[in-house]
């Protein structure tokens, strides 16, 4: 290990600086906890370093959280899901101030409720619409540290795994927020929140000593490295940190680059990890890659794409055609119809509950005057009845919808405009100020998609 952080400075003086920060401040630490090998790495070393303290020592809580965003990969959610419970119960029977946590998007949030429910098209790489890193890791983590900053009454410290070694590019975004002669940083987006890095001089070749060093690479909460490492050669692969530090740049994108991470990635063209896992053996997940190839493939479809964006506004491309918008309805059905049928073939579940009620009440809110759609589809794929679906009424039965599309066409008028102008009327039917209603009949009617080939007539006729 030529240049190694460790041919200057111990493992053990690696935890004699761990144990310095800890003990300087009252401030509770909070660990981002992947399960990968670095941050596997960062909570080996506190743990070590909370079990060398005398109980009097143990002056403040350490907060090891997780991110699941609900579409991780199977085989690494089982992983982090078993890591979190172990360490949880191996602090507890040591006495140890560790509170082992797990965050997820609200269901109203996830990648299903924006995909399916709102239609968001699928993010991709080099997109303007890069939605999915935000809502379902960085947002959810912030709140968590937010939340400990509210209980507890003071500033934090996160803790990252995060290595100057890892690439030049992420080098120079730390060594850019690095306070000279300080071992804590500023914390990007939470004022009460400083960011320490303990292994940031660390190579690759340092991180796995410190996880295969000792016992044959048991943790200290009763695992085993070796399945880490496993996993490892098995994908092919790296992590995919905890986030939640900064917005600038690389730092929210660390997803998507070979790394563990969501299994229905559309940012990458090919999913190293995913692939790397099926050609190791695990052909379980083979469903799992071809609904991502599918998705993928039908993000740009002219018939699955509305012409609109949410808010009613147009734009056209470069060669004159009109630019996309969500998914329509119709493609929402087909991806949530795919996915369950998906799910029932792989007898693990890709969706939650909560996820399809709240897909539901967009849904009831935006599009479905019948009330029905998801509960019906849902009972068709699986035989089951959802919760709600005996409390579900529709607003407009199919008779009446039926006329109303009818009678849309043969007056030439928009059957988006008529359904929207119903679910508004419903939603504003118990205001008594009869105002509201009116201007929300007066945006539905002067949204731009209604308008648009006028008012290109009128600028082509003053050109």
């Amino acid at each position: 290990m030529a240049n190694s952080y460790f041919n200057e400075n111990t493992l053990e003086e690696l935890i004699d600086e761990i144990k310095y920060v800890y003990k300087s401040d009252n401030r509770p630490w909070v660990i981002g906890y992947s399960g990968g090998k670095d941050s596997t790495a960062v909570v080996e070393l506190v743990y070590k370093m909370l079990q060398g303290l005398s109980d009097n020592e143990r002056t403040k809580n350490v907060y090891i959280v997780s991110s699941d965003t609900l579409i991780e990969n199977p085989l690494i959610k089982i992983y982090l899901s078993k890591m979190n419970d172990l360490l949880g119960e191996a602090a507890e029977k040591e006495h140890l101030p560790i509170k082992s946590c797990m965050v997820t998007p609200p269901a109203n949030n996830s990648f299903w409720a924006n995909v399916i429910g709102r239609g968001f098209p699928t993010p991709r790489m080099n997109g303007t619409f890069r939605w999915c890193t935000d809502r379902l890791k960085i947002n959810p983590s912030g709140e968590f540290i937010q939340q400990v900053i509210k209980e507890e009454d003071k500033e934090v410290v996160v803790l990252l795994g995060v290595r100057k070694a890892e690439s030049i590019a992420r080098k120079r975004r730390i060594e850019g927020r690095e306070i000279a002669n300080r071992l804590l940083n500023r914390h990007e987006t939470i004022p009460a929140a400083y960011v320490y890095n303990p292994i940031v001089e660390l190579t690759t070749e340092d991180v796995w000593d410190v996880l295969l060093r000792f016992d044959g690479g048991k943790t200290p909460w009763g695992s085993d490295n070796s399945e880490l490492v496993s996993l490892y050669a098995d994908a092919d692969s790296g992590e995919c940190p905890f986030a939640g530090v900064s917005k600038v740049e690389g730092q929210t994108q660390s997803c998507g680059n070979s790394r563990f991470g969501c299994w229905v990635c559309t940012v990458v063209k090919e999913d190293k990890s995913l692939n790397g896992f099926i050609k190791s053996g695990h052909r379980e997940l083979i469903p799992l890659a071809e609904f991502r190839s599918w998705l993928m493939s039908i993000r740009d479809e002219d018939e699955y794409r509305e012409k609109k964006r949410r808010n009613g506004t147009v734009y056209e491309t470069k060669d004159g055609n009109m630019g996309y918008g969500p998914f329509t309805w119709k493609a929402r059905k087909i991806i949530l119809e795919k996915l369950i049928k998906t799910q029932i073939e792989m007898n693990y579940p890709l969706i939650t509950i909560e996820e399809l009620k709240a897909i539901d009440e967009i849904w009831d809110d935006e599009l479905d005057l019948s009330r029905r759609a998801l509960v019906e589809l849902y009972l068709k794929l699986t035989g089951e009845k959802l919760p709600w679906y005996d409390f579900k009424e529709p607003l407009v039965d199919d008779e009446t919808i039926a006329l109303l599309e009818q009678l849309a066409r043969v007056n030439n008028i928009h059957f988006d405009l008529v359904r929207n102008m119903l679910l508004s009327a419903y939603k504003n039917k118990n205001y008594s100020n009869q105002k509201i209603l009116r201007d929300s009949m007066d945006r539905l009617l002067n949204q731009q998609w209604l308008h648009h080939d006028v008012i290109k007539e009128i600028e082509n006729e003053n050109k």
